[in-house]
């Protein structure tokens, strides 16, 4: 079973940054791809960022320029970094990752982001 721990979520005003990180249980080289979903209140679960077993990245527009994913084979583990933070990023966070085609199977229990203005 694969378990996902995301951490760093946290209160931050506008502007500022915050970093995520994401540790699995088994090395990340056993996933086709790993990202980063966010869900806001009342909203549906989005992917923010993504990146694939060979290191490519994609990004939502909303978060271009301002996040970036990025990982440590060594550590097993995936991160975010964000900055510019805006009030409308407050969601709850989540690691996923995948060893499937088109869905992500593997989900963290999430972490909370809260932007004040």
């Amino acid at each position: 079973q694969v378990q996902l721990v995301e951490s760093g979520g946290g209160l931050v005003q506008a502007g500022g940054s915050l970093r995520l990180s994401c540790a699995a249980s088994r090395s990340i080289f056993n996933f086709n791809g790993m990202a980063w979903h966010r869900q806001a209140p009342g909203k549906e679960r989005e992917l923010v960022a993504d990146i694939t077993s060979g290191g490519t990245t994609n990004y939502a527009d909303s978060v271009k320029g301002r996040f970036t994913i990025s990982r440590s084979t060594a550590k097993n583990q995936v991160y975010l970094q964000m900055s510019s933070l805006k009030p409308e990023d407050t969601a709850v966070y989540y690691c996923a990752a995948t060893t499937i085609r088109g869905a992500y199977n593997y989900w963290g229990q999430g972490t909370q982001v809260t932007v004040s203005s």
